[in-house]
């Protein structure tokens, strides 16, 4: 779906409903247009008219009220995490509630001789790692925004670490649910591993909202590792970049982090972050273990660096250089809309076997060349995603269009090379086209049925994922 596709089909709120609420949460639901317009927009590029009423839940008793409510009077819900989706998730395209989770931020369990934390869903990841620390432990699932870890698991979050460590997919263990229905529901366990029945957890995770609204999360945790070095490496070419890096995963290298700037987003992070690095395609890459196999795997991924003509790495080993070389990597959106005053920007990502990787970044980078609009790139690349963010003057309708065509053109190229629509975004509004051309129809259609049998009334984030029919 594009943004000139979008369609708008309001479901208005009975007037019992909005006193219903307001006498539960008093000042905890708003009707301010100010809070209203901050919950109804995100990164996309689409303008949607803003929910009726924002309620800010505090207690699975709140979330479980308001679903009561809304299942009842057939009012949309779209809960709100932090607010830094992509794809048009947390629009209110048919009115209702925005179910804000973000003082849910209580960390409710830690089991350190387990490796398992249990926290509410408004807890974020900063947050979360701030407190483990202390205890020699860490959440490695880092998509770069400060997201809420039940955003992160409704969206099946992944990020810089992903190459190592999984994304959200594999290290949510369990999770309390509130159904449409406005019943508590409880999925997995602590347990590592289980063969009991359907796995529920998995199906509300990538879920965006539309089966139910996560409340609390059971994560796994991992040890700090001893030692942590970081490194940077310049390559006359993109591909070079990338060939390194495809090396790197099919030699088993079991490196932590490895992310690919391209030109221009080198020079928009020096310029937000004052960083002076060489304005050239860059690996910034990141080694986790002991002293001497964080020293052999540098070594050897200096290797492979050099033959395809990457320069000698410059390293971060205090923890304060690392912190400013990541902080600048996960700037990179903002810092590329600041090259352009005023700009919007269609955001994409996909994702594809290690193998087809340096042809999917190829192809598209020529096309955004060919096209002229300016665009910066970013990349996971260690487990084969990237984005490409094209910037755009929102007054102009041609750069829109050219944007949206070579975001089609990207998704396209993914699905032949037998990749996916999206490695982390999730389908939102934007992709629900590109998810028929990936699953195909039969798939899209039990999707659909398990929607209808899960939420019958269609209240959960409706019009998210796929249309219904």
């Amino acid at each position: 779906m594009t943004a000139a596709a979008l369609e708008i089909s309001p479901r208005p709120m009975p007037e019992s409903m909005l006193a219903a609420l307001k006498a539960r949460f008093g000042e905890r639901c708003s009707t301010a247009l100010a809070v209203r317009e901050q919950h109804g927009r995100d990164e996309s590029v689409f303008d949607v008219p803003p929910p009726e009423a924002v309620v800010f839940a505090q207690s699975n008793e709140d979330i479980a009220f308001v679903l009561t409510q809304a299942h009842e009077h057939r009012v949309p819900v779209i809960p709100y995490g932090a607010g830094s989706s992509l794809e048009g998730h947390l629009l209110a395209v048919q009115g209702g509630v925005s179910l804000d989770l973000s003082r849910m931020k209580e960390i409710l369990r830690v089991n350190a001789e387990d490796l398992t934390v249990t926290v509410q869903a408004g807890v974020t990841r900063n947050q979360l790692n701030n407190e483990l620390r202390h205890q020699g432990l860490f959440f490695p699932i880092d998509p770069g925004a400060d997201a809420s870890l039940g955003g992160m698991a409704s969206t099946r979050a992944s990020g810089t670490n992903a190459v190592r460590y999984g994304t959200m997919r594999e290290n949510v263990l369990a999770l309390t649910v509130v159904t449409p229905q406005g019943q508590l529901l409880h999925t997995g366990s602590r347990a590592r591993k289980s063969s009991a029945g359907y796995d529920l957890t998995r199906l509300y995770v990538g879920s965006e909202g539309t089966l139910g609204v996560i409340c609390e999360v059971t994560l796994r945790l991992y040890p700090l590792p001893e030692a942590v070095s970081a490194a940077v490496c310049f390559f006359p070419s993109i591909d070079a970049a990338v060939q390194t890096t495809i090396q790197i995963i099919q030699l088993g290298v079991p490196i932590a982090r490895c992310e690919l700037l391209d030109a221009n987003t080198v020079r928009a992070v020096n310029a937000h972050d004052r960083l002076g690095l060489r304005e050239a395609p860059m690996l910034l890459m990141e080694f986790h273990g002991t002293e001497a196999s964080v020293a052999e795997q540098a070594s050897l991924v200096q290797g492979i660096a050099r033959e395809f003509g990457g320069e000698d790495f410059e390293w971060a080993t205090t923890p304060e250089a690392r912190t400013r070389l990541w902080t600048a990597r996960h700037h990179a959106y903002l810092s590329a809309l600041q090259t352009k005053p005023g700009c919007r920007c269609v955001t994409t990502d996909t994702c594809v076997p290690i193998s087809r990787l340096a042809e999917s970044i190829d192809e598209s980078v020529k096309e955004a060349d060919e096209a002229g609009l300016p665009y910066f790139l970013v990349g996971h690349v260690g487990d084969g995603n990237f984005h490409l963010g094209y910037l755009l003057d929102p007054a102009k309708p041609a750069e829109r269009e050219t944007a949206e065509r070579l975001s089609q053109q990207m998704v396209a190229r993914a699905l032949k090379l037998e990749g996916t629509c999206t490695g982390e975004h999730g389908i939102g509004l934007h992709k629900q086209g590109f998810l028929l051309d990936e699953a195909g129809p039969a798939a899209v259609d039990l999707m659909r049925t398990l929607k209808a049998a899960m939420d019958p009334h269609d209240i959960m984030n409706p019009g998210k994922i796929f249309a219904a029919q």
